[in-house]
């Protein structure tokens, strides 16, 4: 418990000031929360679930933390201009883990959606927020989940309700920016009643050449034929530790798209896990991953089919080159009374040279017998045949190269429900092929 010790201490010293500058809902469970992290630490590799990332060692070093919240200063409207192009977005910024409120796109939201602050909503709407906050997100299960309960003091609440349909895309940028070594504790929630329909664009940027470690809980309330569309995008740099835990449940005939997408990392330990609660409830859970250097990308994924008449369908796609580590771990549970189950995994990884490494698990307990399941994962290199077939006919090695692992990943980009979102992500995947894309080229930092 040697890395934990200073967390604990820390806590100890100064829970009056993280509930101070916090809201009542999400103080109420952190004693409790505290009390887990103390008996289940950070995990380690010796836990079947995290034996890829060893997740305690990237907590050692001595981080800053904001807990007094002093204000970061960035305008990041005047610094940030990567909107997706001919996609008019409603943009919105998390600078570390406070959400921006001082400047606010004219989003002109229908009436009743709340985009803002989890601290500010859950003052105003104590009841809202308390019926969701911390219920998926169990504490007792998981140490990262219980830590950051603990210390988080804002984030992102995003609700709609019954029967509205947003039809613009939500984009939320969230910058890391310091000038020390920082650790930032983020949470998002998000709630969409029955028949609810949004789209929400996650962009992760590091503005700062210092080391980051975030940590990040999502949790997702999709009502009855609620329909929800979420696209996380990581560019940060090398120098950042992102580790994240997704919560979502399904009620009957709902239809959830989760795109996770990692075009530039340090390190990325992502966690997915999904309840299909109700009936003809639908998940779409895809994800890539372009790594090279050293960088390290672990998504661990669970899909729970707790009643009948469910589907699940799961891509997962990594080009892994240099000395880079990628690693997939997905279970797919089909309950006793699931029946009528329809589930589809695949894990496909393209290890461009003979250091990079990928670890893939893929996994089905299936208790019912009338279900239609399947799964497979695969690891390869480039198609020589393919290579050479493309060399005989004038295009230069490095040039077939590219457009052989840029085919290899379009599959995913092309589950975007979002076509202005699709195009420019084909630009970008490409860009990172070719290594223009070091940084995100559309902020003024960058340059």
């Amino acid at each position: 418990m040697m890395v934990e010790q200073q967390y604990i201490e820390l806590f100890s010293q100064t829970e009056a000031m993280i509930c101070k500058h916090s809201a009542e809902v999400l103080n109420a469970p952190r004693a409790s929360a505290f009390a887990d992290f103390e008996r289940l630490g950070f995990p380690t590799r010796k836990m079947e679930k995290y034996k890829y990332t060893d997740v305690s060692k990237y907590f050692e070093p001595d981080f800053g933390l904001n807990l007094n919240r002093l204000a970061i200063p960035v305008n990041p409207y005047e610094v940030f201009k990567c909107d997706v192009p001919n996609m008019s977005t409603a943009l919105y910024f998390v600078v570390n883990d406070t959400f921006y409120s001082r400047a606010l796109p004219k989003a002109n939201l229908p009436e009743g959606v709340i985009f803002g602050s989890l601290k500010e909503v859950a003052e105003q709407y104590p009841d809202l927020v308390k019926k969701y906050y911390g219920k998926l997100a169990d504490t007792s299960k998981d140490g990262v989940t219980a830590f950051n309960t603990a210390f988080a003091q804002d984030g992102v609440v995003f609700y709609v309700p019954k029967n509205v349909v947003v039809e613009k895309t939500i984009q939320l940028v969230n910058i890391l920016r310091a000038d020390v070594n920082f650790m930032v504790n983020r949470r998002v929630l998000i709630i969409l009643e029955d028949g609810a329909q949004a789209r929400l664009l996650i962009c992760d940027h590091a503005m700062d050449n210092v080391n980051f470690l975030a940590t990040q809980v999502i949790e997702v309330f999709a009502g009855e034929n609620a329909v929800f569309d979420m696209y996380e995008l990581e560019e940060t740099h090398t120098s950042t530790v992102r580790i994240s835990n997704l919560y979502v449940k399904q009620e009957a005939n709902s239809n959830v798209l989760l795109n996770g997408m990692t075009l530039h990392n340090g390190t990325t330990r992502n966690t997915t896990e999904v309840l299909l609660a109700g009936e003809g409830a639908e998940i779409n859970l895809c994800g890539m991953a372009i790594a090279d250097k050293n960088q390290h990308v672990d998504n661990h994924t669970s899909i729970d089919h707790a009643v009948p008449n469910c589907t699940s369908n799961e891509l997962f796609k990594y080009v892994l080159d240099d000395q880079s580590v990628g690693a997939f771990a997905g279970l797919v549970l089909v309950r006793p009374d699931a029946q009528h189950t329809n589930s589809q995994q695949t894990n496909r990884n393209l290890c461009a040279t003979r250091d990079a490494r990928m670890y893939t698990q893929p996994q089905l307990e299936i208790y019912a017998d009338d279900v239609k399941c399947s799964h497979g994962a695969t690891v390869g290199q480039l198609d020589e045949g393919s290579l050479f077939y493309m060399r005989s006919r004038g295009i230069a090695e490095k040039e077939a190269r590219l457009l052989l692992m840029f085919a290899f990943v379009n599959e995913v980009i092309d589950t975007i429900r979002l076509e202005a979102l699709k195009d420019r992500l084909h630009l970008l995947v490409e860009k990172r092929f070719r290594g223009e894309l070091n940084r995100c080229q559309g902020c003024a930092i960058c340059k």
